[in-house]
């Protein structure tokens, strides 16, 4: 296989198609979610919603995540919330605040940002690869946890699996031959945003719609989300 020419493939044409598909599948799926409407208030707010949707996202995005004791959720399945934990932290920073994935981010968007230095990177995506392993262990021993998986989790966990994988081997130049581990690379990355819209993956994009709806909710009726 000449994998000079597979990585031209997968950088260019492929590339551009995965992407394509990724916008028009993530935009048809907002816009699905988005014309179901939101509910009309008939009952008198008791507190405000404003408040609430800022307690929601504070304590689902910056609090509980590094407080583990404050949910139940830790006590009864602690491999499922520190390694889930570890994994989203660690996937978010390789691909927003690595240095070669915020020059892809220039080239798209034709602005950058700031980048985190390459051993704090490398840690998070090494701490991301270890706890995704766990969590595939976690699915096949915990008895709820194998009644609730099925294919489809299965090809989810392979399609994010196999970049990670592939992206800090080809970052530590674990074979020489770099055209070929970065070829795999791209060739996974671009499997993998085809299938996001296709998938449960994409609910990192509704996670905020439902952290919204709930806090305003919980804030309308003055307690605590």
């Amino acid at each position: 296989m000449n994998w000079e020419s597979t990585l031209e493939f997968a950088r260019g044409p492929f590339f551009q198609v995965a992407l394509l598909v990724f916008i028009a599948g993530m935009t048809y799926r907002l816009v699905a979610v988005l014309a179901l409407g939101w509910k009309a208030d008939k009952v008198k707010s008791k507190g405000s919603k404003v408040n609430g949707i800022a307690m929601s996202f504070a304590k689902g995005i910056l609090i509980w995540p590094f407080i583990p004791w404050v949910k139940n959720t830790f006590t009864r399945n602690p491999i499922t919330y520190l390694a889930g934990g570890l994994f989203h932290l660690g996937l978010f920073v390789v691909i927003f605040l690595g240095a070669a994935h915020v020059l892809v981010w220039k080239s798209l968007l034709g602005f950058a940002w700031f980048s985190l230095p390459q051993p704090i990177v490398d840690w998070l995506a090494a701490g991301a690869i270890v706890a995704m392993i766990a969590l595939f262990i976690n699915r096949l021993v915990n008895p709820v946890l194998k009644l609730l998986t099925g294919p489809a989790e299965w090809l989810n966990w392979l399609v994010v699996f196999l970049p990670m994988v592939s992206g800090y081997a080809m970052t530590h130049h674990v074979i020489p031959e770099y055209d070929t581990l970065f070829a795999i690379h791209m060739l996974t990355v671009d499997v993998l945003l085809i299938w996001i819209p296709l998938s449960r993956i994409s609910h990192f994009m509704f996670y905020f719609f439902s952290k919204a709806i709930h806090g305003s909710d919980f804030g309308k009726r003055a307690v605590t989300p």
